[in-house]
């Protein structure tokens, strides 16, 4: 079984699509929103490294390292790997199957030629540990099977860069203990998004939940580049209390520049009314399920149909109130990737990082 959709309950196992994969489709299963897509399993990275004596060559590589090993072996170690395995194709059966999977995703959206982020997912034993997750790249904007398969292989390669192996090598970790699962997700595209706290940020009030939101990209909001519009929803029966008008002068759409929001927009709440009791609802189901009030990024994507356009980003426990300071999930400085990419897996996964940044393509 080399796919596994969100809604697929064999993509809640950890040890076949990875941290990442699981997380979202939990996710799924509680009703929650994230952006859709697809897990390519485990047993794919299996199946490439048994093609063409992938996996034999590897060890013997690796084996020869012996025990001088410096990071200039590691790298060299790495660069041969990466020679040998863009030599190898992934096999046909895998590419039949992704290729399938991209072509569904479009015609589920009704997007053609879905943009996508190409995720790592990697895969080990409980011992190796999740501090394992940042070694792995993000690729965001891919468009077309051709690109995603492309994609999909360079996940592989990344599995014995330089870095990784003398990471795992510090640790004692043998690389092929690690298998690499990949996640395929659509490209965020925001009309709108921003931020909702199901607790008066303000006032600690646990019977409101408070929503600021801005055109774009969410970046404007946190970056406190805008005066976002503010939506107040009474948690029981769901009115919404106050409306107030933000200062939206830029926005975030594509690139890492803000560009002018046009003028007939500024004037405009960003969010209709059923947009904001939706997501209030979403806010309530989120702090149930985490037995807590909630802090959480969303988007609106222009994209996908009414109905099925509310995105969740990133969910977790409430701090301001409890007077901790809020670190936004989607580092400013670390630009557009990490919002575009941004998807909520788990209360305190934080999503791609900052050195995914250099991937951008």
């Amino acid at each position: 079984m080399y796919i596994r959709e969100f809604n697929d309950p064999g993509c809640q196992d950890v040890r076949e699509v990875g941290g990442k994969a699981a997380g979202l489709a939990q996710m799924t299963a509680e009703g929650l929103p994230v952006a859709p897509g697809f897990a390519v399993t485990a047993a794919a990275y299996r199946a490439y490294l048994e093609a063409d004596g992938l996996k034999e060559f590897t060890r013997s590589v690796l084996e020869g390292l012996g025990t001088g090993r410096n990071q200039a072996a590691f790298d060299d170690a790495g660069h041969r790997i990466s020679e040998r395995f863009t030599e190898v194709p992934i096999p046909a059966e895998v590419a039949d199957a992704v290729r399938a999977a991209y072509a569904k995703l479009c015609t589920e959206t009704g997007v053609e030629n879905i943009a996508v982020a190409v995720r790592s997912s990697a895969t080990a034993e409980d011992s190796v540990g999740a501090s394992f997750a940042g070694e792995f790249e993000t690729w965001v904007d891919i468009v077309g099977a051709d690109e995603v398969l492309k994609y999909v292989h360079e996940c592989y390669v990344s599995v014995f860069a330089g870095r990784v192996l003398s990471y795992l090598a510090e640790k004692d970790i043998d690389p092929h203990a690690i298998e690499m699962a990949v996640v395929i997700q659509k490209t965020v595209r925001a009309r709108a998004a921003g931020v909702m706290f199901t607790i008066s940020p303000t006032s600690g009030d646990r019977s409101k939940i408070v929503l600021e939101a801005s055109w774009g990209l969410g970046l404007s909001v946190v970056g406190g580049e805008v005066t976002p519009d503010r939506f107040v929803v009474d948690k029981v029966g769901l009115g919404i209390a106050d409306r107030t008008l933000g200062n939206k002068i830029i926005e975030y759409r594509r690139g890492d520049a803000p560009v002018d929001v046009p003028a007939e927009r500024r004037d405009v709440l960003c969010l209709h009314d059923d947009e904001v009791v939706a997501l209030a609802t979403l806010g309530k189901k989120l702090e149930r399920i985490h037995q807590a009030p909630q802090d959480i990024e969303f988007a609106v994507d222009e994209e996908l149909p009414e109905g099925s356009n509310l995105i969740l980003l990133q969910c977790r426990p409430e701090t301001v109130w409890s007077n901790a300071n809020r670190k936004p999930a989607f580092d400013a400085s670390a630009g557009m990737m990490s919002w575009i990419t941004g998807s909520i897996s788990g209360a305190a996964t934080p999503p791609a990082h900052a050195h995914d940044a250099s991937h951008q393509h």
